[in-house]
């Protein structure tokens, strides 16, 4: 997956948004702060938030590691522009990474951000 196709898939998701932060960080967000993903996150990396369960599994894949900075909220790092996963399993995860955070927002903020996963 190019670093377009990284970008819309991300924007494709309901209410996501993209900021700049901390330089040239692209931050993908729900309910206006609440981030799923960084692109160009420390130089060419991708970084998005993974399942508890998920988080060490992936973490045991070759050129995936624990985010800096993030590790203890179950993020994971890879490099963007070879992803180390398949662009099917990557967008499932970006999906659920997405579905993490909106489920963690009050009820009211969840109305049409739930996907059926």
């Amino acid at each position: 997956m190019t670093r377009e196709e990284l970008v819309a898939f991300c924007l494709h998701l309901p209410g996501a948004r993209v900021d700049y932060k901390w330089g040239s960080n692209q931050v993908f967000s729900v309910a206006h702060n609440k981030m799923f993903a960084i692109v160009d996150f420390l130089g060419d990396n991708l970084a998005f938030k993974v399942d508890d369960a998920l988080f060490l599994g992936l973490t045991d894949r070759p050129g995936v590691r624990p985010a800096p900075y993030l590790a203890r909220a179950h993020w994971i790092s890879m490099n963007g522009s070879k992803p180390p996963i398949g662009d099917e399993e990557l967008r499932e995860l970006l999906t659920r990474s997405h579905q993490l955070v909106v489920r963690r927002l009050p009820r009211k903020h969840q109305v049409g951000l739930l996907l059926d996963l």
